[in-house]
């Protein structure tokens, strides 16, 4: 099982997105830097294998339902990052207006799908060994 982190910080935040890395699903767009890229602080990676945080933007809607949609992307988050992510990476999942109305299934699936898109899924044997 991964260890999950978080991001807080804003320039971690801005440190994902300047990779330009990313992939948009309906659901939620997910951003992607590996911990081998430059500038990665190996203090604030210590004792976790997957770093993640959480954004949405006024455009999700009022503040109970960008609150509402991160909830949702961090349940999405735990279900699937633990047993599908592969370690050393920064995640960001950035809420759209459709998170907080998509049935959940589809929004575990669009953050699964999103991670395949992106390469950062572990190889199956491994993900395979994890799960049994």
């Amino acid at each position: 099982m991964i260890r999950l982190g978080r991001l807080k910080k804003r320039a971690e935040f801005l440190a994902v997105a300047g990779t330009r890395r990313k992939w948009a699903q309906p659901g939620v767009i997910v951003q992607l830097r590996r911990w081998d890229q430059a500038g990665t602080d190996a203090e604030a990676t210590a004792g976790c294998d997957l770093r993640v945080g959480y954004t949405a933007s006024r455009k999700v809607g009022n503040s109970v339902a960008r609150n509402r949609a991160r909830r949702r992307l961090r349940a999405a988050a735990a279900e699937v990052l633990g047993r599908r992510a592969a370690p050393g990476l920064d995640l960001v999942l950035i809420a759209r207006g459709e998170t907080i109305r998509r049935p959940f299934a589809d929004l575990v699936a669009d953050l699964d799908r999103a991670l395949q898109k992106l390469g950062a899924v572990r190889p199956a044997a491994e993900a395979g060994g994890a799960a049994a």
